[in-house]
């Protein structure tokens, strides 16, 4: 399931900012743990950063 940064940040309790911060700085990947659609926006897999977060 993809979610926006707004509701991944609900889901997490990280911020909108350190969400994009991890982007950035390339903690997340693309195609594993976000994609972009079709009108630019930031779209986070939750279950790729569920894994990440449990460090699998």
């Amino acid at each position: 399931m993809y979610v926006t940064t707004n509701k991944l940040s609900e889901l997490t309790g990280y911020t909108p900012e350190a969400i994009r911060n991890k982007v950035k700085k390339g903690v997340w990947h693309k195609t594993i743990h976000y994609i972009k659609a079709p009108d630019g926006r930031l779209m986070m897999n939750v279950e790729m950063i569920n894994k990440w977060i449990e460090g699998k």
